[in-house]
């Protein structure tokens, strides 16, 4: 039976769905008001465009692997880079593991309460154990109770995924309408005046205005709002006549990313001005979606002369819808992504590269040694995270720069090897977008730089302009330490099949015996 192929309406959604993600745009608004949607534009430009051609090419021309991302740059620089690559890849959903695991108390919060809480929690008036730190301890027993389930193979409940992603798309579509009946009702003013180039160039945020380091870090947040970009690979051969419509797929995609980031932060300023609902607030990384989308419920009622009283229960309403769909897309996502990624990883080498059982997959397919290690490395450092002595504000900051550093640095191994998978001869190249040599250098140089200028100026400017340290470790921190195990765990496996001790197992993985 014929294969039914993906139209170009079809493979624009499936872009769309897969990188679009929601909450990036009222944490923009959030950090940089206005003044985000220019970054926006020049990520799209720098990274999103080119990178998502990168993979497109990569995805067509090793259609018939199965190793994914690992596959492409074994084949294209190595196997040991590959693996480094891959495993930092995979070690970036183990810091948004550690980043949700915490996190998702406030949406809990939000559905019970109406509003976040969780900054007022305490284990029976406790103060040892309240706030950050009660967080961190619900956050270990959340995820050893989640890993428990995954191991039982209970994994269908990951379907809540698709109810959330419906549901999450439905909020969009409320907040568009919404914003613009709100707009009407007020004869055209915006909650937040937005006046032309200088709200495009002078972020709202006191802490970003005059602060050229500050400007440019923000660029790796707008970075990882195009994540996830790496499985549009595999859509190439699944696409009708790939050569015309997915380059148009692509661009028609992007424009529409772009502009749906750009616009929905314009509305969230027609309906919050933000001085009066951030100023002297507990607002942080952790709940300003909440606090955001509760303001658009009591900001309609206000839009049309409801009492106070109509206003705050709109939003302590409205707060708990949100709040409940964005828990079911949570908790949709951590059941499979508990499982999913560590499984791509050890099934594509040999279990020997492993240290001791961790490489043993179950007969249930799941590599459920591995899942309890990852298990442990996730509540260790939500433990050491959340008490390191950090307000809530910046526990969720500190949670918040480590996901994004850690999920766009494996990126810069794919661009850096699309100049070296050009070279490559007698491989299948079916769909092209980069003709030549010389543009395939340019452009995997320039996205490279991009993704290293970003990610440096992210690191470094918590120390450097806050003294804040602490953030600056942990967000240098997951690179470098998960970087630095593949390379020894690797190593090792090298070693031993040089000595003997193990047969190369062949499996994609081939020891590198040239110097």
């Amino acid at each position: 039976m014929k294969e039914k192929k993906l139209g170009l309406m079809s493979l624009i959604l499936m872009i769309f769905t897969s990188v679009y993600g929601f909450n990036n745009i009222p944490r923009s608004y959030y950090l940089m008001g206005y003044a985000a949607i220019p970054w926006f534009v020049i990520a799209g430009l720098l990274f999103f465009i080119p990178f998502a051609f990168m993979v497109a090419e990569f995805g067509s021309a090793f259609r018939h692997e199965t190793g994914g991302m690992y596959s492409w740059m074994c084949k294209s620089v190595g196997p040991k880079y590959a693996f480094i690559g891959t495993f930092m890849w995979y070690t970036s959903y183990v810091l948004w593991m550690v980043n949700v695991s915490s996190g998702i108390w406030v949406p809990v919060s939000n559905v019970i309460f109406g509003e976040d809480c969780t900054s007022k929690w305490s284990l029976f008036g406790w103060s040892f154990l309240s706030g950050s730190r009660l967080l961190g301890v619900m956050a270990v027993i959340f995820f050893i109770v989640i890993t428990y389930f995954d191991t039982k193979g209970i994994d269908k409940i990951s379907k809540v995924t698709s109810i959330g992603g419906s549901a999450v798309l439905t909020i969009n579509i409320l907040v568009v309408i919404g914003s613009i009946v709100m707009i009407i009702a007020r004869h055209g003013q915006l909650r937040q005046p937005f006046e032309g180039l200088e709200s495009l160039k002078v972020p709202l945020n006191a802490e970003y205005q005059g602060s050229p380091l500050m400007l440019l870090s923000f660029i790796v947040f707008a970075l990882f709002a195009y994540g996830g970009i790496e499985a549009v690979g595999g859509l190439v051969d699944k696409t009708e006549n790939p050569k015309k419509n997915f380059p148009k797929g692509i661009i028609t995609a992007a424009l529409v990313i772009v502009v749906g980031y750009a616009l929905l932060i314009m509305l969230v300023g027609s309906f919050t001005n933000y001085n009066e609902l951030f100023k002297g607030k507990e607002v942080n990384f952790g709940n300003v979606s909440y606090v955001i989308m509760s303001n658009f419920a009591a900001e309609f009622g206000k839009a049309f002369g409801l009492s106070k009283a109509t206003q705050v229960a709109l939003a302590h309403g409205f707060a708990r819808v949100f709040a409940f769909i964005m828990l079911l897309a949570l908790m949709g996502a951590l059941f499979t992504l508990v499982y999913s990624p560590l499984k791509q990883l050890i099934d594509g080498t040999p279990k020997e590269l492993w240290p001791g059982k961790m490489g043993e997959i179950a007969e249930d397919g799941l590599p459920k040694n591995a899942m309890w290690i990852q298990c442990a490395i996730v509540c260790v450092m939500v433990i050491l995270i959340s008490f390191g002595g950090s307000t809530m504000k910046k526990f969720f900051e500190i949670l918040t720069a480590m996901v994004n550093v850690g999920m766009t640095v494996p990126y810069m191994f794919i661009s850096f090897a699309f100049p070296k998978f050009k070279k490559l001869e007698g491989i299948d190249r079916s769909f092209v977008v980069y003709k030549s040599q010389k543009s395939a250098n340019f452009w995997g140089y320039v996205v490279t730089l991009t993704l290293l200028l970003a990610n440096v100026f992210a690191i470094i400017e918590p120390a450097s302009l806050k003294k804040d340290y602490m953030t600056t470790f942990w967000s240098l921190s997951g690179p470098v330490i998960f970087g630095a195990v593949a390379w020894i765990m690797y190593s090792c496996y090298e070693y031993k099949v040089s000595s003997g001790k193990v047969r190369n197992q062949n499996k994609g993985l081939k020891i590198e015996t040239e110097n």
